[in-house]
């Protein structure tokens, strides 16, 4: 997430430095991983299983690379294999990562009409976000129609400890994730991020019993933002909204008056995931 501008020079794209050649090590890997994902995509409503010889045929490769792979699949829970023919089928671990995905998917599209109204209503970008193995992903933003508008890296994982959609979703997490982002490693980003465990717990507890999260340059120098929790029908929290923008137009005061309407478009989302108990910011909630 960083400051935009409309001048051309300031945005001009910087020359990237070249990448060193890829060795035949780093390239085998990457075709054992490319193989693999053929593999997995070779099976359809139609071939629900199949055996190695079928799969070396379909992938144009040898049986014993189909085997290897497939062990490695089978072995992660991506495929499993019928004990009966011995040929391969997908396997639950692949349900449980679409179901993920699905998840996702449901939150972007129950809450993009509410982003809307908030960027409506604030003039500023909006954010949502999720968890992301102990920070945090942005997967969807609306950029604020000003000329000076922040900008975030959808899909990027950042630090959850030092901002607003991290400090929005781990101060509800269970315990043990809470503590996974406190055990660190805390990054120092800018010079007014918080990175004592002690200071940041104190934070978290601030959030549960507002109900939102703030964040005053300790991502991103210049830029403030609010964030409030989604849950979903069980009552977890699985993302979190926010309205992010230049410090020269939010102040803390301003985004005080953006935390009600940012709570409202944040339980009308969670109810329409399922969440149907009002919001209750204590500890248990």
């Amino acid at each position: 997430m960083n400051l935009q501008t409309d001048d051309p020079i300031m945005n001009a794209p910087q020359k990237q430095t070249e990448k060193p050649a890829k060795g035949p090590a780093t390239r085998n890997r990457l075709s054992s991983v490319a193989t693999a994902i053929h593999l997995l995509k070779a099976f359809s409503e139609n071939e629900v299983e199949i055996g190695v010889s079928a799969l070396a045929k379909k992938l144009k490769v040898a049986k014993s690379t189909v085997h290897r792979l497939a062990q490695t699949l089978v072995a992660e829970g991506l495929l499993e294999q019928n004990p009966q023919t011995e040929r391969y089928r997908l396997g639950v671990g692949l349900f449980a990562l679409g179901t993920l995905v699905r998840r996702r998917m449901d939150l972007s599209n129950e809450a993009r009409p509410y982003l809307f109204d908030l960027r409506k209503l604030t003039g500023e970008t909006i954010i949502l976000g999720i968890p992301a193995d102990g920070g945090i992903m942005h997967i969807y933003d609306l950029e604020s129609p000003q000329a000076l508008a922040i900008k975030s890296d959808l899909g990027a994982r950042k630090p959850a400890h030092c901002s607003a959609v991290g400090r929005a979703i781990y101060a509800f997490a269970p315990p043990a994730a809470m503590e996974e982002v406190l055990a660190g490693p805390l990054q120092r980003r800018t010079p007014k991020s918080v990175t004592d465990p002690e200071r940041l717990r104190a934070i978290f507890a601030e959030v549960r019993a507002r109900g939102v999260a703030f964040e005053d340059e300790e991502n991103e120098p210049g830029i403030r933002a609010v964030a409030a929790p989604v849950r979903d029908s069980t009552g977890a929290v699985i993302g979190a909204v926010a309205i992010a923008g230049p410090l020269q137009r939010l102040s803390m005061e301003t985004l005080e008056g953006y935390a009600q309407p940012l709570l409202a478009a944040a339980a009308t989302i969670s109810s329409r995931l399922g969440y149907t108990a009002a919001y209750q910011h204590d500890l248990g909630s």
